[in-house]
C-alpha cells in the first residue's frame, strides 16, 4: 500500500515549492475545481489519537460520524488551510496496521517554527530535535504523535512573506468590510427616516404602516401624505431592483411625492385640466421617468381619502391588489387600474372610487408579504392574508398590523428574502 501523501499546501506561484495555501476560488478558471482533501494517518486507538491532535496540537474535528460499515470516520484539521487528516484505526491483522509509526511524509507549514515548537513541547509533544536552519532558508523539526507517526514542522522565508502579505490583505478586507457595514447602517437609518414617523390624525380613519427590510436598505415604500382640505394620501410601492440601487430609487420617488404635495390644490379644476389625483400622479410619473434609467419603474397604490366624505379615490399602478374588507366581512379587491410608474413618459392614469363605512378595513401590501415562503417552499399567499385580516380586523390599526406580521413570521422560515411592507387603514 502506498505511503500517505505529503500535506504541503501551495498557491499559484511557480517560483517556489514553499507557499502558504490560499483557500480561494478563482472565478477566471474554466477547469473543474480541485484541491487536496484528506491524508490518511493510521493509528491504534481513535480516541487516544483524537485527544492528542485536539488537546496537544490544537487541531479541530472536521468530521466525526459512523459509516454504514460500523467504522467511525474521523477527520481532523489544523487551524489554517483546507487539507484534513483522516485518522483510521485498522485491524491488528491487516497490512495497514503495519504502517502505524515511522515517517508519514506529512509536512506542516508555519510562519514561526520556534514558537510552535515551544507551544507544542510545553503540551507534551515529543520532538526529535530543536528546529534547524538550512541554506535554502527553511527551518524545520520533526515530532511524533502517540503512535510514533512522524511529521515535519517547517518554516520557509518565502512562505512567511506570503503569510504576511495575506494577513495584510485580510486586515484591509476587514477594515473595508467594517466601513461598508457602517455606511450601510447609516443608510438604513437615513432610509428609516423617509418613512412616516407617526400616524396621521383623522376623524374617520385610523392608519398604521411598517416596512421590514430584508437587507440594510431596500426598494419598498409607504407613506401618509397630507394633501390638505382634510384629505390624506396613502401610498405603498415597490421599486424595481434590490439593495442600494432600489433604495436610491425609492428615495427619489418619495421626494417626488412630497414635492408635489404642496401643489396638490394649487390649480383649480377646469374642463381642460385633469382632476386630482390623476394630475398629481401624472406629475410624479413624469418626474420619476425623467430622473431614472429606462429599466427603472415602480408599482404602487395611491389613494386619496376624504376625511369628511369617507371617500377613497385610488389608482393601482401595476401593483398587487389592495384588499378592502367590509364591516360584514365581504372582500373587495382594488385591482390594477393602470401601468407602473416610470415606464412611459406619456402615461394614462385611471382612478376609481370607493365609499367607506365604519368598520371597513383597507390593507395595502408588497410582494414580500404574499410571496414569503416556508421551509417547504410554499408561499404565504393572498388567501392567508385575507383570512388574517378577517380574523383581526376588529383590533385597532397598530395591533392589527402586528398580528398580520405575526402570521407572516410564524408561517415563514427564519431567513427573510424580500422587504415586507404593510399599511392598514380602518374607517372609524
Amino acid at each position: 500500500m502506498d505511503r500517505p501523501l505529503s500535506l504541503i499546501a501551495t498557491v499559484d506561484k511557480p517560483t517556489s515549492d514553499y507557499r502558504v495555501h490560499r483557500c480561494s476560488f478563482h472565478p477566471d478558471r474554466k477547469d473543474p475545481y480541485l484541491r487536496l482533501s484528506t491524508v490518511t494517518i493510521f493509528v491504534r486507538d481513535l480516541h487516544r489519537s483524537l485527544r492528542f491532535y485536539v488537546d496537544q496540537l490544537g487541531f479541530h474535528v472536521a468530521f466525526n460520524t459512523e459509516v454504514p460499515s460500523g467504522d467511525r470516520q474521523l477527520l481532523i484539521a489544523p487551524p489554517d488551510g483546507t487539507a484534513m487528516l483522516a485518522l483510521v484505526s485498522p485491524k491488528p491483522d491487516s497490512e495497514e496496521y503495519k504502517l502505524i509509526g515511522g515517517s508519514t511524509s506529512v509536512v506542516f507549514l508555519t510562519d514561526d517554527v520556534f514558537a510552535k515548537f515551544e507551544e507544542w513541547r510545553n503540551r507534551g509533544v515529543r520532538f526529535h530535535h530543536t528546529p534547524k536552519s538550512e541554506i535554502s532558508g527553511a527551518t524545520s523539526t520533526s515530532f511524533e504523535d502517540v503512535d510514533g507517526n512522524v511529521f515535519t514542522l517547517l518554516r520557509h522565508e518565502e512562505m512567511t512573506g506570503e503569510i504576511d502579505e495575506q494577513r495584510r490583505a485580510h486586515l484591509q478586507r476587514l477594515e473595508s468590510d467594517g466601513r461598508v457595514a457602517q455606511e450601510l447602517d447609516f443608510a438604513r437609518q437615513v432610509q428609516a427616516r423617509l418613512f412616516p414617523q407617526g400616524q396621521p390624525a383623522l376623524a374617520t380613519l385610523e392608519c398604521a404602516g411598517t416596512c421590514i427590510q430584508a437587507r440594510h436598505v431596500g426598494g419598498d415604500y409607504y407613506d401618509f401624505l397630507d394633501l390638505g382640505r382634510e384629505r390624506l394620501g396613502l401610498v405603498i410601492g415597490d421599486v424595481s431592483g434590490k439593495g442600494t440601487a432600489a433604495a436610491l430609487l425609492m428615495a427619489s420617488l418619495q421626494a417626488h411625492f412630497h414635492n408635489q404635495c404642496a401643489s396638490y390644490w394649487s390649480r383649480p379644476f377646469t374642463p381642460f385640466v385633469l382632476e386630482q389625483p390623476e394630475r398629481f400622479l401624472r406629475s410624479v410619473n413624469g418626474l420619476f421617468y425623467e430622473n431614472t434609467t429606462e429599466e427603472a419603474y415602480a408599482t404602487l397604490v395611491f389613494a386619496e381619502y376624504d376625511d369628511k366624505l369617507r371617500r377613497l379615490r385610488y389608482a393601482n399602478c401595476g401593483h398587487l391588489s389592495a384588499f378592502l374588507v367590509r364591516d360584514d366581512g365581504q372582500l373587495e379587491r382594488l385591482d390594477s387600474t393602470c401601468t407602473a410608474l416610470g415606464l412611459f413618459k406619456e402615461w394614462n392614469c385611471v382612478v376609481e372610487e370607493r365609499s367607506l363605512r365604519p368598520g371597513d378595513t383597507l390593507a395595502l401590501y408588497t410582494d414580500g408579504v404574499t410571496e414569503a415562503f416556508n421551509g417547504a417552499g410554499e408561499e404565504f399567499g393572498e388567501q392567508r392574508l385575507i383570512e388574517a385580516l378577517r380574523q383581526h380586523c376588529a383590533l385597532p390599526s397598530r395591533l392589527l398590523l402586528d398580528r398580520l406580521l405575526q402570521h407572516v413570521r410564524c408561517f415563514t422560515s427564519d431567513e427573510q428574502y424580500d422587504d415586507i411592507t404593510l399599511v392598514v387603514a380602518q374607517c372609524k
